[in-house]
């Protein structure tokens, strides 16, 4: 992974994520669009306790509701049809390591409710199985929209919210970042160069 920025914005942001080095707390990004949620995300994974274990991440933006629960949980053989063995759901895979939730302001209540009861028990049921299995994951999430509007809407769940930022990062907009834009498109002009 790679972070480029001597902004004043960015040089506060490197120094939040070097506090957090030996905090297993889960985090919350915030930014727009672009600005680099999963490139932060990998640097917290990356300066943590976890960062010898295993990290998985997953678009939730980009998983159909009817997918949601394999995805995150998995599931046993004959679960549904085409479930010809077990398969074991990225809460699962990550655990003992950290699980990257992007776009999480994208999930329907009902998905965040099931999110909700895996993070609070700190288990996993898979589609088809009766047995729950244990998970140890380290969360970081990250969303593009205005996550504490949701919640007063009604549309995301404040106990969810609770949950998933114990601490909550702010990435800034490229338009507040000042000359990094020479710096970025320098680092851009190189690599495609190089291509």
């Amino acid at each position: 992974f790679e972070m480029i920025g001597e902004s004043e914005p960015m040089q506060e942001l490197f120094s939040t994520i070097d506090k957090l080095r030996d905090t297993d707390a889960n985090i919350l990004i915030l930014g727009e669009n672009g600005t680099g949620k999963d490139l932060v995300a990998r640097a917290l994974y990356h300066n943590s306790p976890r960062k010898g274990q295993v990290f998985v991440g997953i678009d939730l933006g980009s998983i159909p509701e009817q997918l949601f629960e394999s995805e995150l949980f998995g599931y046993e053989k004959g679960a549904f049809t085409d479930a010809r063995k077990d398969k074991p759901g990225r809460m699962e895979m990550a655990s003992g390591g950290t699980l990257f939730l992007d776009e999480i302001g994208n999930l329907s209540l009902m998905m965040q409710s099931k999110l909700l009861t895996a993070i609070e028990k700190r288990e996993i049921v898979r589609l088809g199985s009766t047995h729950s299995v244990p998970i140890d994951v380290r969360l970081i999430s990250a969303t593009n929209v205005d996550i504490h509007s949701l919640v007063a809407e009604g549309i995301f769940r404040q106990d969810l919210l609770y949950r998933i930022n114990t601490i909550e990062l702010h990435i800034p907009p490229l338009r507040d970042r000042g000359n990094d834009i020479f710096l970025l498109a320098d680092h851009f002009l190189i690599r495609y160069t190089r291509k």
